[in-house]
């Protein structure tokens, strides 16, 4: 036997339009209620994506302008930017970033899709180069000072978006 009154759609069927599930005993299985992130106990719902929820094009334009300052007097990395102004290698990471996460989605308007291994293969990437990438994000990260959740979101992705560039072990 089919509930035919589930919570919400009072057809019987589950957004998709399968029936609902039934336990062993005919009976229909329970439904969990949605999942509300909350901005504190009690708090206001959250809404909108992650990039809307941190901030927007100001955040990504923070991160961005911070992480290039650093890159800048960085001996290692800055030789790996064909231009002598980094200004246009931000506006291309603030660009996918912002799409990454929700917002516009202007990077592959203007560029295709994002290909990055591709993209990184012309320039050595090896473990000293992504520690210090990553040690010049991190810095960026912190400006940021968002609640802990984001962070660590916006971090496990730059972490492993990095990893994934390395195309050498040679020095």
């Amino acid at each position: 036997m089919t509930d035919t009154t589930p919570s919400g759609s009072g057809d019987g069927t589950v957004n998709d339009e399968r029936p609902l599930p039934e336990t062993p005993h005919g009976s229909p299985a329970p439904t969990a209620a949605p999942l509300t992130l909350r901005t504190s106990p009690g708090g206001e719902a959250v809404t909108g994506n992650f990039y809307e929820q941190v901030g927007g094009h100001e955040t990504f334009q923070r991160l961005v302008d911070t992480f290039y300052r650093g890159v800048a007097g960085d001996p290692v990395l800055s030789e790996m930017y064909p231009e002598e102004d980094l200004g246009p290698a931000a506006e291309r990471l603030r660009m996918f970033l912002e799409q990454y996460w929700g917002g516009p989605t202007t990077y592959s308007e203007q560029r295709g899709h994002p290909r990055l291994r591709m993209r990184h293969v012309p320039f050595k990437v090896n473990p000293d180069a992504r520690d210090r990438w990553l040690a010049h994000m991190r810095a960026a990260v912190d400006v940021l000072e968002l609640p802990p959740l984001y962070e660590a979101t916006l971090w496990s992705y730059l972490e492993r978006a990095a990893h994934a560039m390395v195309n050498t072990f040679e020095e």
